[in-house]
């Protein structure tokens, strides 16, 4: 039986991808998504053991594996395969390989245009909020920080009770390891650059 990968290759089953990055890709691409084991493996129908144990790099899975978990994590597989130390300085991401994730309303848009290898300590995102739109954050790892630039429109970000105003051309900085939501109040698009620090000191 064979799998056909959207670009129209068939991927045979048996077949098997043995590279000491895989696991690593897999998992900075889980992370990316904010998945953990369990969503990835509803998502893919890959069983949660075989993607742990592929994160771990204790097993070389078939290419109709790392299909699947291409598929759930919206890339080709030839991009999965191809993320590894020995991957050129030099990397062009299309607007289809860039992923996108939707706030819970559907009008928040964040294009993750960070770079997969940081994604655990630098996260950045090109941001659009439609009007009345709203993205509520749960708090990353203690300590974290985050960054909004706003391009254009305005945007209030709401950090444990206070509330700030940011209009085009200006900046906020806040702690972003508790509840944090940004809203889009205006009758107009809001776009924003968002950066977020997950390893930074803890504020005193």
């Amino acid at each position: 039986m064979a799998v056909k990968d959207r670009g129209g290759t068939h991927l045979e089953t048996g077949a098997q991808v043995i590279t000491g990055q895989l696991g690593k890709t897999i998992q900075r691409l889980r992370k990316a998504y904010n998945l953990s084991l369990s969503d990835l493996a509803e998502q893919s129908g890959v069983a949660k053991s075989i993607i742990s144990q592929i994160e771990r790099n204790e097993t070389n899975p078939t290419l109709a594996t790392v299909w699947r978990l291409s598929q759930a994590l919206d890339m080709s597989v030839e991009r999965v395969l191809a993320s590894s130390d020995d991957a050129p300085f030099v990397e062009k991401l299309t607007r289809a390989d860039t992923p996108i994730l939707l706030s819970e309303d559907g009008l928040v848009r964040l294009s993750i245009i960070g770079w997969i290898k940081t994604v655990e300590w630098l996260q950045y995102y090109d941001l659009y909020a439609e009007p009345k739109g709203e993205l509520d954050s749960d708090g990353h790892q203690r300590g974290s920080i985050e960054c909004l630039t706003v391009l254009s429109g305005a945007l209030e970000v709401e950090v444990g009770g206070v509330i700030e105003t940011v209009r085009e051309g200006e900046t906020v900085r806040y702690r972003c390891d508790r509840r944090h939501v940004i809203r889009n109040r205006s009758d107009t698009q809001a776009h924003a650059f968002m950066v977020c620090l997950l390893k930074a000191a803890v504020l005193e």
